[in-house]
């Protein structure tokens, strides 16, 4: 009698042992699978159905998830100092590199025509949230490595920097060498009335000036290479309050 009933009280204690490692194991598991969950869950997300948008007045990098137009994820970021402004327009992730210094962990290369610019992490966090780079989009190193991972080459970058479009930080007198979205908007506008043949590539150069120049001319206009308040005006160029 002593012997079964020393036999069955070992048998209730293997199945109790086998039923706490199996819960252990179970928890083990579950946690880990959560765990990827939250980890992976913009990498769920078809990356072809991503874009970024990038609010310059706002100092906010938003992931839009193009699929049902929602936001994501947002980010504090750093933009360009009045001198070397960002660029504005819609533009296309190009390169994709780990980089080190002053750009931080992660570089995400745009295809801004007039110059080099990107996404970039920054060895300066003090500056997230200023008008501070050399025009290049600056964030955290953690944030610039999230995103980093998250985006893919080719993804759509809209950067806008309030009502005006490519003319957000107002009318510059525009010369020979200048280079922004305000020139590609006139490069447009003298193509669209047949003048510009050449490349809408934001870059102020000679065959624009041959442009503007044959442009005055045929409007009787005074002849100069300086696209100030009227020649915007004629070109049909007019910003309102």
């Amino acid at each position: 009698m002593n012997k079964r009933v020393k036999t069955i009280f070992l048998l209730f204690i293997l199945v109790l042992i086998v039923i706490i490692i199996g819960n252990y194991i179970h928890l083990f598991l579950t946690k880990r699978d959560i765990d990827y969950e939250k980890k992976d869950t913009y990498l769920k997300i078809a990356k072809n159905n991503l874009a970024i948008l990038i609010e310059v007045d706002k100092k906010q990098l938003s992931i839009i998830d193009l699929s049902s137009n929602k936001v994501i994820k947002s980010y504090v970021v750093a933009t360009g100092k009045p001198a070397t402004p960002t660029p504005l327009g819609t533009f296309k992730i190009i390169e994709k590199a780990k980089w080190g210094g002053g750009f931080g962990s992660r570089w995400m290369g745009l295809d801004v025509p007039w110059g080099k610019y990107g996404i970039h992490g920054t060895n300066k966090p003090g500056s997230i949230g200023f008008n501070a780079s050399a025009g290049c989009i600056r964030m955290r190193n953690k944030d610039v490595e999230e995103l980093y991972n998250i985006v893919d080459y080719n993804t759509t970058v809209a950067i806008v920097g309030g009502d005006y479009g490519p003319f957000a930080y107002g009318f510059r007198s525009l010369v020979p060498g200048d280079r922004g979205a305000d020139v590609m908007e006139v490069q447009k506008r003298l193509k669209i009335k047949g003048y510009y043949t050449g490349t809408l590539d934001g870059i102020y150069g000679e065959g624009m000036k041959h442009a503007l120049i044959q442009y005055l001319k045929d409007n009787n206009l005074s002849l100069t290479d300086t696209i100030g308040h009227r020649v915007y005006e004629m070109l049909d160029i007019i910003l309102i309050d």
